[in-house]
């Protein structure tokens, strides 16, 4: 596993956990050009994640690369999307304080299979499908290779790590996707998923430079302002994939299925100087448009 050709040299925050795919990820990213900085967060979801914390220190120390750390005290209750929302403003915090080029996270193929089928359930659509992939300011260079070859790549190489004992805990869905409904899938039945997944890749990006040309027609100059007219004579299906193109650009987020069929009748049939909520924006309505704002 060379990530040199993966991984363009430059400056970067390495999210590391302690846990074996993050670990792998630091040493495969040591022996390239690169400057690291290595980052921890201990959300303070159990009693002994400063034990964690120490690791990660010691191992930063051990690749002589600088070492930041956040700690934070969201209790056992916090959800997993309280989880992620902090270690991810953590990280950017420290991808500005670095002037980095990006964080890299050691999502693997498992987690690629895992996300896209937690999102199905979620109900998220067909860029749920496909939402752990690499984008500007965050690179994920492990999504091809399957945890089978980091474990092994880490004892072939005498690497420790530190177990997570929360990951055993189904409360989370992740780990109930991850324990009760991945295992199952046989060798060809991942491969045959992988090969969808890879397909609506694709398909994604082609329907959505298709949206946002059309969106050119409906938007006020390129701003977030809807014409009303232009988005209640779409088909209702095109117009909710319209306004998902629209919420994606302005940062909007918990965006689900649920969210999306709401706004979009809602901006068809609710009588103007109404302002409508949802996914972490609002939307100002008048008789001609739907301004989006951000909050």
């Amino acid at each position: 596993m060379d990530l040199k050709t993966r991984v363009p040299v430059a400056t970067y925050v390495v999210a590391v956990s302690g846990g074996v795919d993050s670990v792998v990820l630091l040493d495969l990213l040591a022996q390239t050009d690169s400057r690291l900085i290595v980052a921890h967060f201990d959300h303070g979801i159990r009693h002994n994640s400063h034990e964690d914390a120490e690791f990660v220190k010691q191992l930063a120390a051990k690749y002589d690369v600088p070492y930041e750390e956040e700690q934070a005290n969201l209790g056992p209750t916090a959800s997993e999307e309280q989880a992620r929302k902090a270690r991810y403003e953590f990280l950017e915090n420290t991808v500005k304080k670095h002037n980095a080029a990006a964080v890299i996270t050691a999502h693997h193929q498992d987690d690629f299979i895992e996300t896209s089928i937690i999102n199905v359930l979620r109900g998220t659509g067909r860029h749920g499908l496909t939402s752990l992939k690499n984008r500007p300011g965050l690179l994920r260079p492990l999504l091809q290779i399957p945890k089978t070859e980091l474990i092994a790549y880490a004892n072939t190489n005498n690497i420790s790590w530190k177990e997570d004992e929360t990951n055993q805990d189904t409360k989370y869905l992740r780990n109930k996707v991850r324990l009760e409904i991945v295992p199952k899938m046989s060798t060809s039945q991942k491969s045959d998923w992988l090969a969808i997944l890879e397909k609506m890749v694709t398909i994604n990006e082609k329907l959505d430079t298709e949206l946002t040309n059309a969106l050119r027609r409906g938007l006020h100059k390129g701003q977030p302002v809807l014409s009303r007219h232009w988005f209640i004579m779409l088909p209702h299906i095109v117009a909710k994939e319209v306004l998902l193109v629209i919420l994606r650009q302005i940062g909007a987020h918990d965006v689900d299925r649920k969210t999306i069929e709401r706004l979009t009748v809602q901006i068809k049939t609710v009588p103007n100087g109404k302002v409508l909520e949802g996914a972490g924006v609002k939307i100002v309505l008048t008789k001609r448009s739907a301004r989006f704002i951000a909050k």
